[in-house]
């Protein structure tokens, strides 16, 4: 046992972790340190990071402002596990949300607290959907991904995801997402039709649950006035809609909320991943007031009350206090979209197709396993990305929104040099 734990390599996780390990068979290195955008491993060797904990690191690795915050809670004997008890930390970070958060977008929503990550969060929008409607069924969208617990795989669209569930996955039905046909084919139409026709064999089901963004279902972006059609739908139907924003949400694609721009309200609303800052587990599901019809502990969870994300959370949110990081990240994302639209251009034996949204783009690559060869050979030259789509096709940039231009610049210019070198071998 000795002789395993001196081990400075990949080897002892091979020995001792489970087969079901995912991203070390990705980033095969042992990372020891990290600062905003940038990781070392054991050997002294840095990358930068284009992956950002899966969209848990918006702010970047050890934020400054967010450590200094923790360690002087700590320090001051600050609570640490609270399950939903009431504390100072969690009093900061309610008041702070409501104040730089929903009053300024007029939004006004009850706060729960579920357990910690963002499957948890989707749990329990699903369990009150269907509490509040007295229906069974929820609707959700080709491609999807909402979590691995088994109510949220049941919305989940991954054909590998789903088989791990060992049990059918019920009371859920997939309908095509925005241009899922193609351009030319209205999907909110094929919706509608399918909910009004008594033929269809699809009762109206309690919620409606999507994603503005769809991230591991391979960086699909949903138009602002398809959204507003979903919204419109769902109101004339009386079905409750939901916006799964774990990974778009918290500025990801610029504003705070991912569906700002396209001018909706959600009735229920699912945070988690950067909502705790510093990369600290925590969740929020965001409920219209009339929706609120929990019995208390109906709904619970025993690291819901997780104060030092409350900590890092509320420290987070001085970032919205003004305009400053959403124009960093608009500046960003305009110059990734520029970097992509030429890098698809001056390769077309690729077939590259763009997409995405501020700092949640990628290329979609149209040979098969290019994208996952193209990750790989970014990670021996010091850059982190990971693929997405149903079949890997897309490289995924996603560095911490805090990233700076010279960063963000060296590690596409890293991402062109391994798709050079991809293109070259096609040939």
């Amino acid at each position: 046992m000795r002789e395993l734990l001196d081990k400075p390599n990949i080897s002892i996780f091979e020995e001792l972790e489970s087969e079901v390990r995912s991203y070390c068979r990705s980033f095969p290195t042992v990372f020891t340190q990290a600062e905003n955008y940038k990781l070392r491993d054991v050997a002294g060797k840095e990358y930068i990071d284009f992956f950002a904990g899966a969209g848990a690191l918006n702010y970047g690795h050890n934020n400054p402002k967010m450590k200094k915050k923790l360690i002087d809670y700590m320090m001051n004997n600050g609570i640490t596990h609270s399950l939903d008890m009431a504390t100072s930390a969690k009093a900061e970070f309610l008041k702070k949300f409501n104040q730089v958060i929903l009053k300024p977008r007029g939004l006004d929503y009850k706060i729960m607290f579920p357990g910690p990550t963002g499957t948890n969060s989707v749990e329990s929008a699903l369990k009150l959907a269907r509490k509040v409607k007295g229906r069974e069924t929820i609707m959700s969208f080709t491609n999807a991904f909402h979590g691995m617990s088994l109510g949220s795989l049941a919305v989940t669209g991954n054909k590998f995801k789903r088989e791990g569930a060992g049990v059918p996955l019920q009371h859920s039905v997939f309908v095509p997402f925005d241009k899922y046909y193609g351009e030319e084919v209205d999907t909110v139409e094929v919706i509608a039709k399918i909910l009004d026709d008594q033929s269809s064999g699809v009762s109206i089901p309690a919620a409606i649950i999507l994603e503005t963004v769809q991230g591991e279902g391979g960086i699909n972006v949903a138009r602002y006035e398809w959204l507003r059609r979903i919204a419109e739908l769902c109101k004339n139907r009386d079905i409750l809609l939901i916006v799964d924003d774990v990974q778009a949400g918290c500025g990801r694609t610029g504003t705070f909320f991912s569906f700002e721009k396209a001018g909706i309200v959600p009735d229920i609303v699912c945070l988690s991943k950067s909502i705790g800052g510093y990369g600290l587990p925590m969740a929020i599901t965001l409920i219209q007031p009339n929706l609120d019809i929990w019995k208390p502990g109906e709904h619970n969870g025993t690291f819901r009350g997780n104060n030092m994300a409350f900590v890092a959370a509320a420290e987070a949110l001085s970032y919205w206090e003004n305009d400053e990081l959403y124009n960093h990240v608009e500046k960003n994302g305009q110059t990734v979209r520029l970097f992509l639209d030429k890098l698809a251009e001056k390769y077309p034996n690729m077939n590259g197709q763009v997409r995405g949204r501020g700092l949640m783009q990628g290329i979609a690559f149209g040979v098969k396993g290019l994208a996952d060869k193209v990750c790989r050979i970014a990670f021996e030259r010091g850059l982190i990305m990971e693929t997405a789509g149903a079949d890997n096709e897309v490289a995924k940039i996603m560095p911490p929104l805090t990233i700076d231009h010279e960063g963000l610049v060296k590690g596409l210019n890293i991402l062109a040099d391994c798709v050079e070198a991809c293109s070259k071998e096609l040939n």
